[in-house]
């Protein structure tokens, strides 16, 4: 069972929307912080925006800020990003989820939850956006 499955890619126009998912199979007692990070083609990993779990404080990419929103429904398990989208945005998006490797050292004094990929244990396969101009 992978740890962490995303849904609800697409193919779409400039302007529309889309609500990725992320449905969470790990233990989630564990888990500080959850985030969505996406990859174009001949492009590096890209941090998009994480959320910590309990708290649900929130952080964002400065190209995404403003378009994009993330939450999570702890009783669901899920992990959500609600995007509107400019064809930039074509991407395959991933969630991924700290671990028990995360220490109470690692953690933003402000509560800000980590931007950098190497600070996340668990990933799922993606999804792909695709957005037309």
């Amino acid at each position: 069972q992978m740890p962490l499955v995303e849904s609800g890619g697409g193919l779409v126009q400039a302007g529309d929307s889309l609500k990725l998912s992320c449905v969470v199979s790990i233990n989630t007692l564990t888990t500080y912080a959850m985030a969505w990070f996406r990859q174009a083609p001949e492009k590096d990993r890209e941090f998009v925006a994480a959320i910590t779990w309990i708290n649900g404080t929130t952080t964002y990419a400065d190209s995404v800020k403003g378009r994009f929103t993330v939450s999570r429904d702890n009783a669901k398990n899920t992990l959500y990003l609600q995007m509107d989208l400019k064809p930039e945005d074509s991407a395959v998006y991933y969630c991924a989820a700290t671990g028990v490797t995360f220490r109470a050292s690692d953690r933003d004094p402000s509560g800000t939850p980590p931007s950098h990929w190497l600070y996340y244990d668990y990933w799922g396969h993606g999804t792909q956006v695709t957005v037309s101009s």
